[in-house]
């Protein structure tokens, strides 16, 4: 599924089963506290990884967490991780093609009033009431929180910036599974990103799971000027 909605220039891998891999002795020196769920999700989601740089020419390497948790790539990749209860998935590029990568995976289930209203902003509550009339199918909050997960892991890299639920406004366009991210902070100019006040993803769903992604191209800038898309 994450395959489908990631740029021809990144390399998805994804299974909806753990599988047995061995680690590098740095990723076990993480694990040693580790309980049976956290191992089975770190070991399956590094050996995605680990498969998908094969497949642009990277060596296999430890990919250790960073500060904030985020996943340390080798010299010279993009990349992002994700997990939830039935599916994990991985997604790399070669820095020379992307700028940055994010990915998050979520049950296609509900998301409760609580946390809804904690993480919506602007019309996004009414956007969400909406798309739920239209296509409820779908679990729109949960697919929500998942988009800001998604803009969360390509935005961190980028600018070592943390940034919250509500540091972003998101509509989705739920005939061409894309959606559009305006970022409502202050917004710094990275080279080979430009100014990231929009991020553009896609999404996907069946009966169980949703999968969202962002992936920026390099010297291809998001920009006030080029976006037009609003989707609510």
């Amino acid at each position: 599924m994450m395959a489908r909605i990631v740029a021809d220039w990144a390399v998805a891998a994804e299974s909806r089963q753990d599988l047995d891999a061995r680690l590098f002795p740095q990723e076990e020196a993480v694990l040693a506290r580790a309980g049976e769920k956290r191992r089975a999700e770190f070991t399956t989601v590094r050996a995605l990884a680990r498969g998908a740089l094969a497949r642009i020419g990277v060596e296999p390497a430890p990919i250790l967490p960073g500060v904030k948790g985020q996943p340390r790539w080798p010299a010279g990749v993009r990349g992002s991780m994700t997990h939830c209860n039935g599916y994990r998935a991985a997604v790399v590029a070669r820095a020379a093609d992307g700028a940055a990568v994010g990915i998050d995976a979520e049950p296609n289930a509900p998301l409760s009033g609580d946390a809804l209203a904690a993480i919506t902003v602007g019309a996004e509550a009414r956007h969400i009431r909406e798309l739920t009339a239209g296509a409820p199918r779908v679990h729109w909050g949960r697919m929500l929180f998942s988009a800001k997960e998604a803009v969360y892991k390509a935005w961190f890299p980028l600018t070592g910036v943390r940034i919250g639920f509500r540091d972003a406004h998101v509509t989705f366009d739920p005939e061409s599974g894309r959606f559009a991210a305006r970022i409502l902070r202050s917004v710094p100019e990275i080279a080979g990103a430009g100014p990231l006040d929009i991020f553009h993803g896609r999404w996907a769903a069946d009966e169980r799971l949703m999968v969202t992604a962002i992936c920026i191209p390099e010297q291809q800038p998001v920009s006030r000027q080029s976006h037009k898309e609003d989707f609510s």
